[in-house]
């Protein structure tokens, strides 16, 4: 499980740290795609292949599944963790989450995802956002 926050940099070759606590669990390889919201998603080879199952099921005759699904595929890259812990994040995906200097890794239970730094801000101080509201919309969800 991926859990906690961490701010790195991401140098001008798009190379990021990936926190020590997530590069075991992560493996040797993992997935980087477009996420939601404006940032990365970062799947071990075995998340990836679960939600790739799932993804599988959708009517390909339904636009909305196909528009997903290229949008979720078509964008991701498999990486490795260098030597010095880093990851080598692709021009169009530094480009698509605005990457440019100051990132937060975020840890999401079965995913990690990488933020630029005032983009996280400002989800995080968005009234939408807030722990509160959040909280009242999951208790009709049953959580």
């Amino acid at each position: 499980m991926f859990i906690g926050e961490y701010a790195h940099t991401i140098d001008t070759k798009g190379r990021v740290i990936m926190p020590a606590k997530f590069r075991e669990e992560l493996g040797i390889s993992f997935i980087v795609t477009k996420g939601l919201d404006g940032c990365l998603f970062v799947y071990s080879k075995s998340e990836w292949a679960a939600l790739e199952e799932k993804l599988k099921t959708l009517p390909f005759t339904s636009k909305d599944a196909r528009s997903f699904n290229r949008f979720f595929f078509a964008g991701a890259i498999e990486c490795e963790v260098d030597k010095q812990g880093r990851i080598l994040v692709s021009q169009n995906l530094r480009e698509y989450a605005s990457l440019t200097k100051d990132v937060v890794i975020i840890g999401v239970s079965t995913r990690i995802e990488i933020w630029d730094k005032d983009k996280w801000e400002n989800y995080c101080d968005d009234s939408e956002t807030s722990p509160d509201e959040i909280a009242e919309k999951m208790s009709l969800l049953g959580i």
